[in-house]
């Protein structure tokens, strides 16, 4: 994965991203939010000045190509709704209201967003086929299996097959910032999920979990192949300078974006 500048944006490119095939995970440079959302806020349900997010969401379609209305986010509430877009749309603006966490999507000139600020977006694509997904990976996301449950949704609505997809996981923060307890192991557990490979406790009833390393165990486990999979390096919460982050900034923070589309 590698670190991309386009017109007003920098965003970090999946290394299996190429035209007509578009995907990255945004920084939170190159847009026009002021502190503490600066600059490149893209979260609508952030304090921002509306105005200004949408200003910022309207650069990042600009920079490939398109207008914002054909941007394409949904209301995420953790949880492991799938929204799937299998015909055109010509105002993608009510999607916003949608509640989930995964998007599906198998129509060109859409880019599909997820907007996080420690959580892990998660790309999907078959560049043979043109089907695309995108998924929203917090440790709810990840403890009921979503990603697993994304990639068997492209097998049944588009015919997409795990050995066809390659995969990106998008920045988010590091096991060593992410300190988790008790009701995040039993559900880790409970889903069947190898805690003990995925956590490492840090004092009595809390550990340092790897969501990371479990959105790639999710992926490789759905039959995923190995080398298609881009995991980036960077944490969120460390790396101040290019990404909000919730835990960080308590809170008060802007949402970046991991995006992919069929242009």
């Amino acid at each position: 994965m590698k670190l991309v500048r386009k017109t007003k944006i920098s965003y970090l490119q999946p290394d299996w991203a190429s035209s007509p095939l578009v995907a990255g995970f945004s920084t939170r440079n190159g847009g026009v939010s002021r502190s503490p959302y600066n600059s490149l806020n893209l979260g609508l349900n952030t304090d921002d000045v509306r105005a200004n997010v949408e200003g910022n969401r309207a650069t990042l379609a600009h920079a490939f190509g398109l207008e914002p209305h054909q941007l394409l986010t949904v209301s995420q509430v953790h949880g492991d709704h799938i929204l799937v877009i299998d015909q055109p749309n010509f105002d993608l603006s009510h999607f916003q209201r949608v509640e989930c966490d995964a998007i599906l999507c198998n129509q060109p000139g859409i880019l599909v967003g997820i907007l996080v600020a420690d959580c892990f977006p998660v790309l999907l694509a078959a560049p043979g086929k043109g089907a695309v997904a995108a998924v929203h990976a917090g440790w709810r996301g990840v403890a009921s299996r979503l990603i697993e449950r994304t990639i068997e949704a492209l097998a049944r609505q588009f015919k997409v097959f795990p050995e066809e997809l390659v995969a990106a996981v998008g920045p988010g923060i590091g096991a060593h910032s992410y300190e988790v307890d008790r009701p995040v192991r039993d559900a880790f557990r409970k889903a069947g999920l190898p805690w003990q490979d995925l956590a490492e406790e840090v004092r009595l009833g809390h550990w340092n979990l790897d969501l990371a390393r479990a959105c790639e165990m999710q992926l490789t486990t759905a039959g995923v192949p190995a080398k298609g999979i881009d995991v980036a390096a960077e944490c969120t919460c460390c790396h101040k300078e290019l990404f909000f982050s919730h835990r960080r900034d308590r809170g008060v923070t802007g949402r970046q974006m991991g995006f992919v589309g069929r242009l």
